[in-house]
């Protein structure tokens, strides 16, 4: 499976220091992402603007970068990834399956990437 994570190349260091320590998990977990550049795509802006759920989204322009998807699924902001890993739950989090032998509770999904680009 695959993560997707809407981020910013060129936010501030405390969203950059957000991006770097999702990413860093994710790759010491060998669980497999992309990354969505929302800054210099409109199209990677437009699609995480629809994906949002209202409820998480500013009532102006687009959500803060680092968002989290499972495909179309919304998985969550920064905030609640950081609160997912504290309680080890990333992986139900992210709607995947823990890997064997891992503590972590599970759920099930398949994560893919980005929307396309045109």
């Amino acid at each position: 499976g695959e993560a997707l994570l809407g981020l910013s190349q060129s936010s501030g260091s405390y969203i950059k220091k957000q991006q770097q320590d999702i990413m860093g998990f994710l790759t010491v977990n060998k669980i497999d992402f992309e990354e969505c550049d929302i800054v210099t795509s409109e199209d990677n802006r437009k699609w995480m603007r629809e994906n949002v759920p209202e409820d998480f989204r500013p009532t102006t322009g687009v959500p803060l970068p680092p968002q989290i998807f499972n495909e179309e699924q919304y998985c969550g902001n920064y905030e609640a990834f950081f609160d997912a890993r504290e309680e080890h739950a990333v992986y139900a989090f992210l709607g995947l399956t823990a890997p064997l032998g891992s503590k972590r509770q599970s759920a099930v999904a398949t994560l893919t990437k980005c929307p396309p680009l045109h």
